[in-house]
This record gives structure tokens, sequence and C-alpha cells, in this order.
């Protein structure tokens, strides 16, 4: 199961993947939505290799996966490989500059089951495609939506 979106946001690349990879504030918000977030690896700087455990309810269970970093190249983009009980994902985020003030960002989740039981799972999603894409779409949206306005403030005299 693949979701895919692109959003346009009026800041140069440089800004925009800072905001993407502000890896503290991701786990900030997961916290406050309720997933329990734990840093695996000990590097101290953003690089390929970082990985996270994370817990969080899914359709009344508590699900756990870890994220790890695979690919990390600033400024046009990084990649998250996900693995969980029953099932492997890919989160890819990509940055292309428009003009020098501004880029448009590319974000793919792909999901992919290994059991019947995971199988069955995303055929749940399956069948509530269209109100899981809107929310994906809609958080992607917000996202830079606020990057934009953090940006244009910052700038403001």
């Amino acid at each position: 199961m693949k979701f895919s979106t692109k959003e346009d946001v009026e800041a140069p690349a440089e800004i925009v993947f800072g905001a993407v990879s502000d890896f503290a504030a991701f786990e900030r918000s997961a916290l406050r939505r309720g997933a329990d977030v734990a840093r695996v690896d000990p590097a101290a700087e953003a690089g390929v290799g970082m990985t996270w455990s994370l817990r969080f309810p899914v359709r009344g269970k508590m699900r756990r996966v870890v994220c790890e970093l695979d690919e990390y190249d600033p400024p046009s983009g990084l990649r998250c490989r996900i693995e969980g009980k029953g099932f492997n994902g890919m989160l890819t985020l990509g940055l292309v500059a428009l003009s020098r003030s501004r880029t448009r960002l590319a974000v793919q989740l792909e999901v992919k089951p290994q059991t019947l039981a995971a199988r069955l799972l995303l055929q749940s999603v399956r069948l509530n495609r269209a109100s899981y894409t809107r929310r994906f779409e809609g958080r992607v949206q917000k996202f830079a939506a606020d990057l934009e306005l953090r940006h244009l403030t910052s700038r403001a005299p």
C-alpha cells in the first residue's frame, strides 16, 4: 500500500530540509500524540544509521516499529526504512528547488505486509483508503503551511 503527496513550500530548500530533518521535533510530536519513542543508536549527529524504536496504537492495539534512516542527502531528501511485526515500509521525503524561495516537498509512504495478519490489517486500510489518504495529505499540507509561516515570520523585520 502506498501513500504519496506533493506540496509546494514558499521557503528555500535548505530551510525545508532543516525542518524535515528536525528529528527532535518529530520525536516530541509523536510523544504528544501518544506514541512511545526511544532513540536506539548512539550517534550524536544527524545522518545515515539513526534509529528509533516506536510504539503507537493502531486499530486498538499497540504496534512496535523500528525506523532507521537509510539515506540522508541534504538538501535533496532523506529515506527511512520501517520494520514492524509482519510488515516493512519505506518513508521517502524528496525536495526539489523550484526557485531560490520555493521548494517542492514530495512525501511517499509505502507499507508492504509480510504475514497474513498484516495483509488483513492493510486490507482494512484499503477499504478506508480515501480517509487515510485525506489524513496523510492533510498532515503534509499542515506541515508545509506551518513551515511557510515560521519562515515568513523569521524573515520579517
